[in-house]
């Protein structure tokens, strides 16, 4: 895993730093930071795909958009290949790039194209505008904070929490679903005014309008699964699952028959 943290809203490079730091343990291997004035990307790298080249932030050919991404991407080889004929070009062989030029070409669509596990921030300067998305079944961490002025994001609470006017208080809401069902449901945390950017979700911050639009980009469906016969289902089920074994393993350049 690796872990993302950022803000915009506030220029203090220690607190970024700090932020990465309270998170090291989710990337090992490197971290980077990238600071435009109030907007500031950090990353905690674990490295998996393109072990020489794959340092994050990671920007597009005119580093007007620039990322800060954990997860991985399993069709980006495919995506990739798409977006070369488009003519975009690439200096690195990450997953992360591929998510950074499908932004370029689709917006925030780019989203689903995307196969795989991901939480990423994304910062386009020529829109003036910032980018959280989740993966469908938000197998990677995402939380946020916003307050009118500031956003602030990381894979972790604590790393958030390292701004240290955001207060330490309890949300009922949330402590009431802890002690109901074990966890905290929905986009609440254990804490006010910190939240879940739910699975499948996308939140758009635009720094001229100084709002957040939250968007669910996808979603279960079960309306045809009645259609289909037992037999049809044991055989779906079958090839999907062979699919999505071999889709897991793209970073080991092997698949099973």
């Amino acid at each position: 895993m690796c872990g993302i943290a950022g803000f915009v809203g506030i220029d203090n490079k220690k607190l970024l730093r700090d932020m990465c730091y309270t998170i090291a343990h989710r990337g090992p291997d490197d971290s980077g930071y990238f600071i435009d004035g109030s907007i500031s990307l950090g990353h905690r790298r674990l490295s998996i795909i393109d072990l020489a080249s794959g340092h994050q932030p990671i920007h597009n050919e005119d580093e007007s958009v620039w990322i800060t991404y954990n997860g991985e991407i399993y069709n980006y080889l495919v995506l990739k290949k798409e977006l070369e004929a488009l003519g975009h070009r690439f200096y690195t062989d990450t997953d992360t790039e591929v998510i950074v030029h499908a932004y370029e070409e689709y917006g925030e669509k780019c989203v689903e194209k995307l196969r795989g596990m991901f939480a990423f921030a994304l910062w386009d300067s020529d829109k003036k505008q910032v980018l959280l998305a989740r993966d469908r079944m938000g197998i990677k961490p995402l939380y946020y904070y916003f307050d009118g002025e500031r956003l602030i994001f990381a894979s972790e609470i604590k790393s958030i929490l390292k701004c240290s006017d955001i207060k330490r208080s309890l949300s009922t809401e949330g402590l009431k679903g802890f002690l109901i069902f074990g966890y905290t449901p929905g986009k609440t945390t254990i804490f006010d005014k910190i939240y879940k950017l739910l699975p499948g979700n996308i939140l758009n911050y635009n720094l001229k309008l100084k709002e957040i639009k939250i968007q669910e980009y996808w979603n279960l469906d079960f309306s045809d699964i009645h259609k289909d016969t037992e037999l049809y289902l044991l055989k779906s089920v079958t090839e999907n699952l062979r699919d999505s074994v071999n889709a897991h393993l793209v970073s080991a350049n092997w698949s099973i028959p």
